[in-house]
């Protein structure tokens, strides 16, 4: 999970650089940011199936790999669609599939209790990511080179196939002991054949639900007012205020020091506090503190922004661990397959906005009508959480082994 966000939040500390030397526009590489991002939730659902269906290790080590090819390569390009294939179509992929449902598939696996914290423990390793990598990177590409940026990334990422390899295991029944909280060791569950086809059909019976609907809606505007918009465009945003490169990419460093404890601290409430509640809460919070960002950048660090930049990390991915505990409790057994796609839906809204902000930025000169659309929008992501119920009938009803979602009184 450290490497994931880690691979992934790296483009956002070298589009000044990019741009210096290739002259490419801000639109054109938050396009290549947004095809990451796109097939880093897209690649999500499958990931989950085919961690099913050929285990954890061989398809966590495979996308190291494509990770470490995607970023080596890079110091070769020279044109755009270049970019687009490396950084977006490779590095999108290989992060995509060590994304939230590697997370989701974990926690139901070995985990009876304490699921909520062990959830947002597991996802601080992404902030932790941004926290370690960013300011390296950054000041990488200054004194060295992006280059020399992109070669750490694809080092990092070998280097840890072989701790994978080694030490990750598929389930609690390898080891003979129970999952963690419970009484009994579970049997290692037989393998199920067509990996595409099972997220295919959790698709298909969770679209057929509101819950579905009102949490991926509400995972799209957050991945679009955190990874897509303040994540790759917040250090170009506090460059045009004259702020360097290597301070903007601290401050945001500085999100993943307090989003550790704001994520562990989500998911201890989520275990004892209603998770509608909860993701209400939190999109409401960050919906206020976007409106008053555009105020508060300066060419300097001052008080009003540090108390922004300590408040958004505490809320930036603290809405994962009462979305996945919605999942579970809303669709069973399929929860780490449809949290994929609900996690999909939260890449394409950081894809969107990733393109979305660029092109603003190159239109009006700044990003100030980005940071109030995406305000109003987490405003209204409040609203969709408080529309997720829980019906028994999906709940607690049968689930036959495809991901089917059997019971039809729940739809809608």
């Amino acid at each position: 999970m450290i490497g994931a966000a880690a691979f992934r939040a790296t483009p956002g500390a070298l589009i000044e650089p990019l741009q210096r030397e290739f002259g490419w526009s801000t639109g054109t590489i938050g396009f290549a940011v947004s095809v990451n991002m796109l097939l880093y939730g897209l690649t999500a659902p499958f990931a989950a199936a085919l961690m099913e269906r050929f285990g954890v290790r061989k398809v966590v080590s495979f996308a190291l790999t494509l990770v470490a090819i995607g970023s080596g390569l890079t110091v070769f390009m020279t044109t755009s669609w270049q970019l687009v294939l490396l950084w977006g179509v490779l590095v999108g992929l290989g992060s995509g599939s060590m994304a939230l449902a590697f997370v989701a598939t974990i926690t139901g696996r070995w985990f009876v209790k304490h699921r909520g914290l062990v959830t947002g423990v597991l996802t601080a390793g992404g902030a932790t990511g941004q926290l370690v990598f960013l300011p390296v990177v950054a000041s990488m590409a200054e004194s060295s080179g992006w280059r020399s940026a992109s070669v750490l990334v694809a080092v990092a990422a070998l280097a840890v196939v072989p701790l994978v390899l080694l030490f990750l295991r598929e389930y609690p029944a390898d080891l003979d002991v129970p999952p963690y909280g419970g009484d009994a060791v579970v049997p290692r569950p037989a393998n199920t054949a067509g990996a595409a086809k099972r997220a295919v059909t959790a698709l298909r019976s969770a679209v057929r639900t509101g819950p579905f609907w009102y949490l991926a809606v509400g995972f799209a505007i957050c991945g679009a007012t955190t990874n897509g918009l303040v994540g790759t465009h917040f250090i170009p945003a506090a460059h045009d205020h004259g702020m360097p490169t290597t301070t903007a990419a601290g401050l945001l460093a500085l999100v993943g020091v307090f989003d550790i404890v704001g994520t562990v601290l989500s998911g201890w409430l989520t275990d004892r506090v209603d998770s509608r509640i909860l993701l209400a809460t939190y999109y409401l919070l960050r919906g206020a503190s976007l409106l008053v960002l555009p105020q508060l950048f300066q060419d300097s660090v001052h008080p009003s922004m540090l108390v922004f930049i300590i408040f958004y990390g505490l809320d930036w991915v603290a809405t994962v661990p009462p979305t996945v505990a919605l999942c579970r409790e809303v669709f069973g057994l399929s929860a780490p397959v449809v949290f994929g796609w609900v996690f999909a839906s939260h890449q394409l809204g950081a894809a969107f906005a990733a393109t979305a902000a660029g092109l603003v930025r190159d239109q009006f000169g700044n990003y100030a009508p980005a940071w109030y659309v995406a305000g109003a929008l987490s405003i209204s992501a409040a609203f969709l959480s408080m529309r997720v119920r829980r019906s028994a009938a999906l709940a607690g009803g049968p689930e036959d082994p495809t991901g089917d979602l059997a019971p039809q009184g729940a739809r809608g």
